[in-house]
């Protein structure tokens, strides 16, 4: 399995799935708002896992900008949503539950 499929496969098996770095701040704040509005998201610490840094040179890819670093990358219902600042403005005006509840992620 390349890479990508591995991304691919894992980004769509379940409602939201956030990649991350277990000592990223940035990562943890995503994480922490997820699970404060009762999300249980499938996180992939890719500093832990064994195809990690593979997985974050199609991150890199994904995100296209060379900007912003690669994690977080969350994914709601399979589709990219962005990193902290993508999540953080979709929480701002309102739009991140309804895109959760849309993916099943929540019930409320």
């Amino acid at each position: 399995m390349t890479p990508y499929e591995r991304v691919r496969r894992l980004a769509t098996g379940n409602a939201v799935v956030v990649f991350s770095h277990s000592g990223c701040c940035m990562c943890h704040v995503v994480k922490r708002l997820l699970f404060g509005l009762g999300v249980g998201p499938v996180v992939y610490e890719l500093d832990e896992e064994k195809w990690g840094s593979e997985m974050q040179a199609v991150l890199y890819q994904l995100i296209g900008n060379g900007q912003q670093p690669p994690v977080p990358a969350v994914f709601v219902g399979g589709k990219f949503v962005g990193g902290l600042e993508s999540v953080m403005s979709r929480h701002i005006n309102g739009t991140l539950v309804p895109l959760l509840k849309e993916a099943g992620a929540l019930w409320l």
